[in-house]
């Protein structure tokens, strides 16, 4: 179980090493303020390069007076670093993976649920059909203001070893998983060895053989550079998990209130600017995988789709998921 304790720890370790940054908006002489956000990306990636069209907009918008910094490629911590180091107002903005707030803000279990999205196109009809804004007024308890929501494409399988056409060719592999409870139990019930590992860590696990494998988008794949030694991809397409943009509340409450009204217009309107940017990135990250020699294959969905079932009910269960879900499914 991944508990608020160890994130808080991971939180204050992070604060250590960013001594600069322990209070909440940087102002600048001439009174202006300086907004710092994060991504574990790098600076090319589709999330990484919407945050900084923001920063240009409210650049733009207040003549310099209302500015943000990006630093990309986890270069103040991981995501679980970051939620809580937003929350403390030690950074203003953060992107973060969906599944990595389950536990401390339940409603976003709904958008990372398995094959509750049947498509991108799907996702983003709920998406911008109300379900973004129930998500996001569910970060105002605990100190965050949930400011967009960005699709991130289909989560697949990838190995070092075989094509995966069946759940019973998953048994047995040792695949590196987000931290995140949802998906460690999925894979669980899948028969894989799940291993919590930051993206970072994964390449040179598979090239050691430490790892057999590890699931996510195709953008992240290619990034990451992981195609240069698993050479599988298995289109299973078994999660649509997205990312949540949020900001610190005490950062976002020290602006004043027609920046404050700036900041939500400008990451809302950052989303549209985020999928072209996804798109065309997820493209060219199949071709050139492709052209680096990965083998592609579908998989039997349906038994998927039956082998996860048992996860999915149990989560409905759980308080606020089955409106959600409902409403998700309804978008299909």
């Amino acid at each position: 179980m991944i508990t608020r304790r160890t994130m808080l720890g991971a939180a204050v370790g992070a604060l250590a090493t960013v001594p600069t940054l322990g209070r909440a908006v940087t102002r600048l002489d001439g009174g202006g303020q300086l907004l710092t956000a994060s991504d574990v990306h790098v600076a090319d990636y589709p999330t990484v390069q919407a945050v900084n069209w923001m920063g240009e907009r409210l650049a733009r918008e207040t003549d310099g007076r209302l500015r943000l910094r990006m630093y990309h490629a986890g270069q103040l911590g991981r995501e679980a670093e970051a939620i809580d180091m937003a929350r403390f107002g030690a950074i203003d903005i953060t992107r973060v993976y969906a599944g990595a707030l389950n536990n401390a803000f339940p409603l976003t279990s709904a958008l990372c649920l398995p094959y509750v999205f049947d498509s991108t196109e799907h996702q983003r009809r709920a998406l911008d059909g109300g379900v973004a804004d129930t998500v996001l007024r569910g970060f105002e308890t605990r100190d965050l203001v949930g400011l967009a929501i960005y699709d991130s494409g289909a989560r697949n399988f990838y190995n070092t070893r075989k094509p995966l056409v069946e759940p019973g060719d998953l048994h047995g592999l040792k695949l590196r998983v987000a931290a995140s409870d949802m998906f460690i139990e999925l894979m669980r019930m899948l028969g894989t060895n799940p291993t919590p590992m930051s993206l970072g860590e994964t390449f040179q696990a598979m090239e050691t053989h430490m790892l057999d494998g590890a699931e996510n988008n195709i953008r992240s794949f290619h990034s990451s550079r992981h195609f240069e030694a698993a050479h599988y991809w298995s289109r299973s397409q078994h999660s649509f998990a997205p990312d949540v943009l949020l900001m610190s509340r005490r950062s976002f409450e020290q602006l004043r209130p027609d920046d404050r009204a700036r900041v939500v217009a400008a990451a809302r309107d950052s989303v549209p600017v985020m999928r072209q940017l996804w798109d065309a990135s997820e493209t060219a990250a199949r071709e050139a995988v492709q052209a680096a020699g990965v083998r592609f294959n579908d998989v039997d969905m349906e038994a998927f789709r039956a082998a996860a079932a048992p996860l999915v009910r149990r989560y409905r269960q759980l308080p606020g998921i089955e409106p959600l879900y409902r409403r998700i499914r309804d978008f299909a």
